[in-house]
This record gives structure tokens, sequence and C-alpha cells, in this order.
């Protein structure tokens, strides 16, 4: 009779622990996610942050500036190009963009490079050597190694890290690059940021509705954080399990005999 109320009291304190964890859970919220977007979520659309602009919620992200509507990458620093002008061999250079956007090439020095297109940086400079070295230059700019081409993806993923992404990369390759979603991910809850000028714009993609084709796939550039949520109820499965298996353990205990 001992054994047996010993077994029975340990029972009854587990499925006390069991409702706690059960309800703790799913008052919680992962620690990944960022609490700045669930603020904006309960009270406004756009919040300030601290170091200029404001972070703001969207429904869906505009391409990146100066990206001709997303049809092209803008450079970034550490970017390296190769500049290759026409019939001009020993003009031929592979450089690097530094810290502050340029580039420097023979005979016309220092150029601006970060931010601009390829096509943008291509004319500038045949404007420059065509201004007083060379007629009809024809230039023509690679980009070998690219800085800006890379993501974050993080929170509750597989393999959360920086990826780099080509020029048509989607979500759904940015989630398949961190190895999908760990066992408590939320695939309703991926949110991408973006920066847009001096604001952060982030936008909230289900990508159970994407996979499903009833929302379409949205483009990821180079610059781009996703982060993917927790999902409560994925949280308080797991804490139920790892409960039960107390329990279960208790229970054997209680009933081996001379305990």
């Amino acid at each position: 009779m001992g054994v047996f109320h010993f077994a029975k009291g340990c029972m009854g304190t587990m499925c006390v622990l069991l409702a706690s964890l059960t309800m703790s859970a799913c008052t919680s919220t992962s620690s990944t996610t960022p609490a700045s977007v669930d603020a904006l979520q309960l009270t406004s659309t756009s919040a300030p942050l601290s170091g200029g602009g404001a972070l703001q919620v969207v429904k869906d992200l505009p391409a990146p500036q100066n990206t001709q509507n997303g049809s092209e990458q803008p450079l970034s620093p550490n970017d390296v190009l190769e500049v290759n002008v026409f019939q001009v061999d020993n003009l031929n250079r592979t450089v690097q963009v530094d810290a502050g956007g340029q580039i420097s090439l023979p005979l016309i020095g220092t150029v601006a490079a970060a931010g601009k297109t390829v096509r943008q940086l291509e004319q500038e400079i045949e404007t420059a050597y065509g201004a007083n070295y060379l007629q009809s230059p024809d230039v023509s700019v690679f980009v070998k190694e690219s800085i800006g081409q890379r993501i974050t993806v993080d929170g509750e993923v597989a393999r959360a890290g920086i990826f780099p992404v080509s020029s048509n990369s989607s979500l759904i390759d940015a989630i398949a690059l961190a190895g999908g979603f760990n066992n408590v991910g939320d695939a309703k809850k991926v949110f991408v940021y973006r920066t847009i000028g001096p604001n952060t714009l982030v936008a909230n993609y289900n990508v159970e509705e994407i996979r499903a084709g009833k929302s379409r796939n949205p483009r990821i550039y180079g610059g781009d954080k996703v982060v993917v949520f927790a999902s409560k109820s994925k949280i308080a499965m797991n804490n139920l399990k790892d409960a039960l298996g107390v329990a279960s353990s208790a229970a054997r205990l209680a009933v081996v005999p001379g305990l």
C-alpha cells in the first residue's frame, strides 16, 4: 500500500507539472524572436530604431533601392570586380571596392562604386575614360566575389548562418540553405528584414501557403535577414513529451521492490 500511495502521489505531482509546462509554453515566446516585431504587431506599424530611421512592418517588401526594380543587385564594399577595357589590355584591372565604396583605376583614379549597379558603373567608367583618354571606350565590369550577395538566416532553423545567394534566389531557397525548420520552427512565422534607405522594413511570410501554391514565393536580395519564429504549440508539445518522460521514469521507480 505504501508503494501504491507513493506512485499515486508521484503521478499527481507530474500532472500538475504537465499543466504548468503547457501554460508556460503557451505564454512564452522564442528567445530568437525579435521583441520589437511583436510589439509593432500589437501597437502600430512603425517604431524608431536606436541608430536612426525606423522599423516598419509591411505586408510585402519592395525591391531594394537602385536595383532597377529588382533586376540588378547594387555593388557593396569589399566586392571584387574585374574591369576590362576593350582592346586596351593595360587598363584592365581586378579591384576590390574599399570600405568607402570606391575603386581605383589607371588614369582616372578613384571611382565611386558601392550602391551602383554594374551597368551604371560601366557607364561612369566609360564616360571618365572617354573625356580625356579614349575614343568611344567599351568597358565591361564583372563581379568576381560579392559580399553584398549574402543573406542571414536566423531563428528556428536547422543551421543558422550567413549564406551566398544568386540574383534570383527566393525565400524558399533561403530556408533550404539553412537546412529547413528545426523541430519548433513555425512555417507561418517567417519574417524577412530589408533595409530601404534609413529604414528597416519587415514582412511576415507564410511558407506553408507558399509551398502549397497559395502565396507567391518572394525574391530574396543580398543583405536581407530572414528570421524564423518558434511555434508555441510545438514548444508546448515538446515540454509535454519531456514531462511525460520524467513521469514515466518516476512511475517505474515507484514500483521497484523495497522503495
